[in-house]
């Protein structure tokens, strides 16, 4: 009897372990399984998101999954990616919660990304863990692409207001799309991993906030000065540097308070505008010593007839005397506002245009 009692209690037992098994699989922040992309903080408890365009990618086998997480503002929305095609965005919000992300997928091997689609000025995004649907396992993490590029950028870059389509050029988290920005299209058509450096209304003289590009670049988290990226982490093979429109705008502003704290009451010469550039690539150089670096320009009024800055920029790259330095300007898109999709796809069309016939990945 008493050997009945222990065999009743050991099968109880072995079921409810099964069963619990069955339930659901968890992949904390830091399991290897999950595959980042992006300048991401890992802390012990989740992993931070700053920055447009920061990724976490899963394989597994089963019918969804779902992700823990908790947003600094509400303000953030990300895409969610399965077998390579959108099927939803989700808006987080400020408190700590579960959100289904896939759900009802055909019994199989599935991907999933979660893209960060906005910019690192809607607060930050503490991620916990995925959860699988009953019955499924995570596979080994999606292997890293072979191609890497880099963006540093502005507004443009990040997609701001590329989803508004009533001509209000609204830049709210809503309206702001960076999957969809020329950056991100650029670097799916060449299926490179993609980090987006970028936040709008930065430049690299002056911007319309207290912080330059120069003083941004090499941050892990943007809104601490102390939080240094480590380079050694993601060397891209090409780097795409996209800015001065705002210095464009804002040097013709005596009247701006960055302009006042940058400048003081006059306008930069061109010669300043030059080697600030100058000065700014050389430390994308010394970072990624090998990297094939395209200093572009445009879509917006910067590139326009008559514009002095894409000679600010030839004049740079000619002074730094490097063979693996290249000048791209994209056509001035000559409409309101900022790049609508449409626009943003043909910028990604023009610059991958000029990267397959100059660059080698």
């Amino acid at each position: 009897m008493r050997k009945l009692y222990f065999l009743v209690l050991f099968i109880a037992f072995t079921a409810s372990i099964t069963s619990c098994a069955a339930q659901s699989v968890i992949l904390k922040s830091k399991d290897q399984r999950i595959r980042y992309t992006g300048r991401i903080n890992q802390t012990d408890e989740a992993a931070e998101l700053y920055w447009t365009g920061s990724s976490l990618k899963i394989n597994f086998n089963g019918t969804g999954a779902s992700a823990l997480m908790q947003d600094e503002r509400g303000e953030n929305y990300y895409t969610i990616i399965v077998d390579d095609k959108v099927i939803n965005t989700i808006h987080l919000d400020n408190t700590k919660q579960a959100y289904t992300l896939a759900e009802n997928l055909p019994a199989g091997k599935h991907t999933l990304e979660l893209f960060k689609r906005t910019e690192w000025d809607k607060g930050k995004t503490l991620f916990y863990q995925f959860t699988l649907a009953k019955e499924a396992t995570a596979l080994a993490p999606p292997e890293a692409k072979k191609r890497k590029i880099e963006f540093f950028g502005n507004s443009i870059t990040c997609g701001y207001a590329d989803e508004d389509t009533t001509g209000q050029d609204r830049g709210s988290a809503p309206y702001e799309n960076g999957y969809l920005s020329y950056a991100a299209l650029t670097a799916r058509h060449f299926d490179a991993q993609y980090v987006c450096t970028s936040k709008s209304g930065i430049g690299i003289t002056v911007s319309w906030f207290p912080l330059i590009m120069p003083e941004m670049y090499n941050r892990l988290d943007p809104t601490d000065p102390t939080s240094i990226w480590n380079f050694k982490k993601y060397t891209p093979d090409v780097v795409v540097i996209n800015l001065f429109q705002n210095d464009s705008w804002i040097v013709n502003q005596p009247n701006n308070p960055q302009f006042k704290e940058r400048f003081g009451s006059k306008a930069p010469e061109p010669e300043q505008i030059i080697k600030a550039y100058k000065e700014f690539v050389k430390n994308i150089r010394k970072v990624y010593p090998k990297a094939q670096i395209v200093c572009a320009l445009g879509s917006m009024d910067a590139t326009k007839a008559g514009s002095p800055w894409p000679g600010y920029i030839e004049k740079a790259v000619t002074a730094l005397n490097d063979k693996q330095i290249y000048t791209h300007f994209i056509p001035y898109k000559n409409t309101p506002g900022h790049p609508s999709l449409k626009e943003q796809q043909a910028m990604a069309d023009d610059l991958i245009a000029f990267l397959e016939k100059t660059v080698k990945w």
